[in-house]
C-alpha cells in the first residue's frame, strides 16, 4: 500500500491505497459525496469534475497517484461567497432538477470565471461540452451563467413559495423532487450517498452474478469487469412500415434514456430498501428497477448491510428503453403503426390515437416499457398531430401544448393548470423541449440482431451537447385548473415541430439540426 497525501478543500489528508481513481478515494474514505459518479470509469458525463491545482479534471479517471503532494477542490471547498452566489443563481433560473450532474458543473463553470471567460458564451459553450445534463437542457444552466457572469443585469427575485416549486418539480418529475439551493450544490439524498459505512457493495460480474466486497472499488476489481466502448456499426430502426398506401411514415430508433442517477439501493437485514428515486424520476426509467428487491435479498442473506449498484453499460445492458416503432398513416390519422411488443403499450398508442390499427411485434433486444416519457402515445400524437395538421397536443394528463421551430428558435406554449412555480415549470419545459429535439435529430444506440448493445458509453449515445441545442422560449398560458404534468406534452409537441421543420423524413433520428438560435 501507498500513502497518497494531498490538499482537499483546504486540509492535508492522506489516503492508504496502492491504485484507484481520485473519485474512489473521494466517494471512499473522504466521504466527498458531492462528487457524483454517473458513468465511471467512462469519465464522459462530467459529474466528478474537481479542480485540481485550480484546473477541472475529471475525478473518476484521474489516477490517485497523480494527486499526490497536489491541491484538489470539490464544490464544498469553494469559499462561502462563489457557492452561495452559484447555488443561488441555478436555483433561480430552474438550473437545476435533480441536482446530480450540477456540482461537477459548477465547479468548472467557476473555473470558468476565474479565468475571467464567464460572459463569453461561446466559452461556456465549450466547457459545458464536457458535461451531460439530462434534465434541463441546457439553457438555463447557461441563463445562470450569465447572472453569474454579469451580477448587474440581475433584477430582484421577487418572493417564492418553494414548497410550490418541490410539487409542480413532482409532478413534472412523476416522483418526489425537492426544489432549493441545496441541491444544486450536491445535498439531495441520492441512495449513493446515504448508504451506511460498514455496507458490503454489490456489483454485477461479467457472468451476471453479484460481487461483493467492502467498497465500490474493491467490488469493481474482484467483479474483473471489461469496461464496454461505442460501436462502429449503425444504429438502424429495427422495424419496418406496414405495407399500405399511407400520406406519412415514420420508423424510430432504439434510445437510451440516459438518467444520470445510476440505479441504486441499499438494504439493512430486515429492512425495506431505499429507494432508487431519491430526488426526481428518471423520465420513468426507474421505476421498474430490479435493484431494491436485489439489496434487500443480498441483506438478508449476508446479514448486513449491502448496497446494490448498477454501473453505466449495466443500465444500458438491462434499464428499459421506449419501443421503436414504424408506422404509415393517412391524412384523416388513420394507419398502422408496428411496434415491439411492450405491456400497455397498445392502450397508450389506442388512447392518443384511435385511428391506429397496433401491430405488437416480438423483436429481440433489450427491455421496454412503457413507464419512459411518453412511451408509445406521444410517437401516436406526433404522427396523428403531423398529418392532420393539428398543431395542438392533448397529453394524457390533459395538458395542452404546442410547439414552432421559427428562426432557429423553438416556440413553445402550454397550458396545465395552477403553474404553482414558473420556474420549475419553464425549466421542466426546457428540458423537454431538449429530449424531444435530441431525440428526432440525433439519439439512437446500435443493436444487432441478437438483441446485443453496441454504445455503451455516454457519449455514444447521440445527445445534443450545450452548444448546438436551439433556443427555447416558453410561454405558459395562463390557467386556473388543478396543476397537470405540462412537460409531457411539450415533449411529444416538439417532437411533432422539429420533425415538420425537418421536412417529416421517414426515420428517425434524421441527422439533421435546426442551427442554434
Amino acid at each position: 500500500m501507498t500513502s497518497i497525501t494531498f490538499d482537499l478543500d483546504g486540509a492535508q489528508v492522506m489516503v492508504e491505497s496502492s491504485d484507484g481513481s481520485l473519485l474512489d478515494a473521494l466517494r471512499g474514505p473522504l466521504g466527498i459525496t458531492s462528487a457524483k459518479d454517473g458513468c465511471s470509469p467512462q469519465g464522459q458525463c462530467g459529474c466528478c469534475t474537481v479542480l485540481v491545482d485550480g484546473e477541472p479534471r475529471v475525478a473518476c479517471v484521474t489516477p490517485l497517484r497523480r494527486v499526490d503532494g497536489r491541491q484538489v477542490t470539490t464544490i464544498d471547498g469553494l469559499a462561502p461567497d462563489a457557492r452561495e452566489r452559484w447555488a443561488e443563481a441555478f436555483c433561480d433560473a430552474g438550473a437545476s432538477q435533480c441536482g446530480f450532474c450540477t456540482p461537477g458543473i459548477i465547479v468548472r463553470l467557476e473555473w470558468l470565471r476565474r479565468r475571467g471567460s464567464l460572459a463569453d458564451d461561446e466559452a461556456v459553450g465549450r466547457s459545458l461540452a464536457a458535461h451531460l445534463c439530462r434534465c434541463t437542457g441546457w439553457q438555463t444552466i447557461r441563463e445562470a451563467a450569465t447572472v453569474v457572469a454579469r451580477p448587474a443585469n440581475r433584477g430582484a427575485m421577487p418572493p417564492r413559495d418553494l414548497g410550490a416549486a418541490s410539487r409542480r418539480a413532482a409532478i413534472e418529475g412523476h416522483a418526489a423532487q425537492v426544489v432549493a439551493a441545496s441541491v444544486c450544490l450536491g445535498a439531495a439524498p441520492f441512495a449513493d450517498d446515504t448508504w451506511p459505512d460498514d455496507a458490503l457493495v454489490a456489483v454485477l460480474g461479467p457472468d451476471g452474478s453479484w460481487v461483493l466486497a467492502d467498497s465500490v472499488a474493491q467490488s469493481r476489481v474482484s467483479a474483473a469487469r471489461v469496461q464496454g466502448r461505442r460501436t462502429t456499426v449503425d444504429a438502424i430502426p429495427p422495424l419496418e412500415v406496414p405495407d399500405g398506401s399511407w400520406d406519412l411514415t415514420l420508423r424510430t430508433s432504439w434510445v437510451e434514456p440516459a438518467y444520470l442517477e445510476l440505479d441504486v439501493s441499499w438494504c439493512e437485514p430486515g429492512g425495506e430498501p431505499h429507494t432508487v428515486l431519491a430526488n426526481g424520476g428518471a423520465f420513468g426509467g426507474k421505476v421498474g428497477s430490479p435493484l431494491p428487491a436485489i439489496a434487500r435479498e443480498l441483506a438478508a442473506e449476508h446479514g448486513r448491510a449491502v448496497v446494490a449498484r448498477w454501473s453505466r453499460e449495466d443500465a444500458v445492458r438491462f434499464g428499459p428503453k421506449r419501443p421503436p416503432i414504424a408506422a404509415g398513416v393517412r391524412a384523416d390519422g388513420s394507419g398502422v403503426i408496428r411496434v415491439v411488443r411492450t405491456p400497455g403499450i397498445a392502450d397508450a398508442i389506442t388512447a392518443a390515437a384511435p385511428g391506429l390499427l397496433v401491430e405488437e411485434v416480438d423483436l429481440v433486444g433489450p427491455p421496454t416499457s412503457t413507464d419512459l416519457r411518453g412511451a408509445g402515445w406521444a410517437e401516436a400524437a406526433v404522427l396523428v398531430a403531423v398529418v392532420t395538421g393539428e398543431r395542438e397536443i392533448r397529453s394524457p394528463d390533459g395538458a395542452l401544448a404546442s410547439a414552432e421551430v421559427v428562426d432557429g428558435a423553438i416556440t413553445v406554449r402550454v397550458r396545465c393548470g395552477d403553474p404553482l412555480d414558473p420556474i420549475v415549470l419553464r425549466s421542466f419545459c426546457i428540458g423537454a423541449a431538449h429530449m424531444a429535439y435530441s431525440w428526432v435529430t440525433s439519439e439512437s444506440i446500435a443493436v444487432s440482431a441478437a438483441g446485443d448493445i453496441g454504445d455503451l458509453t455516454v457519449r455514444s449515445f447521440g445527445i445534443v451537447r450545450a452548444a448546438d441545442m436551439p433556443d427555447v422560449r416558453v410561454e405558459i398560458v395562463p390557467d386556473e385548473g388543478p396543476p397537470v404534468c405540462g412537460s409531457d406534452a411539450v415533449f411529444a409537441a416538439v417532437a411533432a415541430a422539429v420533425w415538420r421543420a425537418h421536412g417529416t423524413p421517414p426515420s428517425w433520428p434524421t441527422g439533421l439540426a435546426v442551427r442554434a438560435g
